[in-house]
């Protein structure tokens, strides 16, 4: 199968096209200040659950990158990134995060996840969004590659919401309250 066949007739060089084109260059920048930012976020956790699956997906962000290149050769345009504003903002947001949450706290963890999943929930609505572009101006197999994309930031998503339900978020209140009580107890013993 030729490229043009695999393109689509419907592909061309239309606006939806190159409108596509764009939002994979907007991705493809996304992806790649991940894979920068997985690091320090990794770094900031506290539980070795949080900073395994922060390593896990950033593999996995660097396959996705892989992809998106390929896909990329598909169409015959250059990997080109094109900086996204809405992850550099959700990547900014993270900073503040962590800079405002206390180190070696299991808050400072439920504020990652809640970081991360907003920039895994960007993921998914764009990767929703190009796999029903790429339908629908007839390539196929780019919308095959970007579906297992979509896939794999579910299952991330997914991964992030039972480490946060399994303890972190239940370890983040009992700081809380045993701030309160410590503060309870040192006003009790000056009686």
């Amino acid at each position: 199968m030729s490229k043009s066949e695999s393109m689509g007739k419907k592909g061309g060089n239309s606006l939806l096209k190159q409108f596509f084109v764009e939002q994979l260059q907007d991705i493809y920048w996304a992806e790649k200040a991940l894979v920068k930012e997985f690091p320090k976020m990794q770094k900031a956790t506290t539980t070795e659950e949080l900073a395994e699956a922060i390593t896990d997906h950033m593999t996995e962000t660097e396959d996705q990158i892989s992809r998106l290149e390929q896909i990329f050769d598909m169409m015959g345009e250059p990997a080109k990134a094109k900086k996204c504003e809405a992850m550099e903002g959700l990547i900014k947001e993270a900073h503040n995060i962590i800079d405002e949450t206390e180190a070696g706290t299991a808050t400072r963890d439920a504020a990652i996840i809640m970081a991360t999943q907003k920039m895994e929930h960007y993921e998914i609505a764009t990767y929703g969004s190009l796999v029903q572009l790429a339908k629908t101006i007839g390539m196929n197999e780019v919308a095959e590659l970007l579906a297992q994309t979509l896939t794999e930031e579910k299952g991330a998503d997914q991964a992030l919401t039972q480490i946060a339900e399994g303890n972190i978020n239940e370890e983040g209140a009992r700081e809380e309250e045993g701030e309160q009580q410590m503060e309870e107890g040192d006003e009790g013993e000056d009686d």
